[in-house]
């Protein structure tokens, strides 16, 4: 499959953000440890430029969550393949994810994670297409408001493919799976 798109967000446009956010959790969680908890497979770019940023101390942990399986669309059904292998109670928790559409995955996750008790919850995302989200969720860390598009890139795929591109790209409808 050729990859015919168009750059959304450019590497730097994404740097700046990145560094941008990573100023704000760092100065709101200021004495502070902080447990990143990030997304699979998606988030694993964003996070790790994320915590490089950081300068509080933090550590990170992983859960693995899909609706969309090889498809450009949600099945709606969020599949929890990898739990978080630390014990978050008392933890201050920051979920890390790229792109929030309906926000299914993300509630499913705030959820899940909830229950483990950590003392604080809250949530970054780079990318929020608001105009998909059919859960009430709270983004506590938003870089870009993006439209209803498919994009790819800086971690995000499309049948695992498009990952590794460096800049985030909206993906032509013909070279949707």
């Amino acid at each position: 499959m050729k990859l015919i798109h168009d750059i959304l967000l450019d590497e730097q446009t994404i740097a700046s953000k990145v560094k941008e956010l990573a100023i704000q959790i760092s100065k709101d969680y200021a004495n502070k440890e902080l447990l990143l908890v990030c997304i699979l497979k998606g988030a694993f770019t964003f996070t790790a430029d994320l915590m490089r940023l950081l300068t509080v101390p933090t550590t990170v942990e992983f859960i693995q969550a899909s609706s969309y399986g090889t498809s450009t669309t949600s099945s709606g059904n969020v599949v929890i393949k990898q739990g978080v292998a630390t014990d978050l109670r008392g933890q201050h928790v920051l979920l890390v994810d790229t792109v929030i559409d309906s926000g299914k995955t993300l509630a499913s996750v705030m959820q899940k994670v909830s229950r483990c008790g950590p003392t604080s919850l809250a949530t970054v995302a780079l990318l929020d297409k608001k105009s998909r989200r059919t859960e009430d969720i709270q983004i506590t860390y938003r870089g870009f408001e993006i439209p209803d598009i498919f994009v790819v890139g800086y971690g995000l795929d499309i049948g695992e493919q498009y990952r590794n591109l460096p800049y985030i790209a909206a993906l032509n409808p013909a070279d949707q799976l």
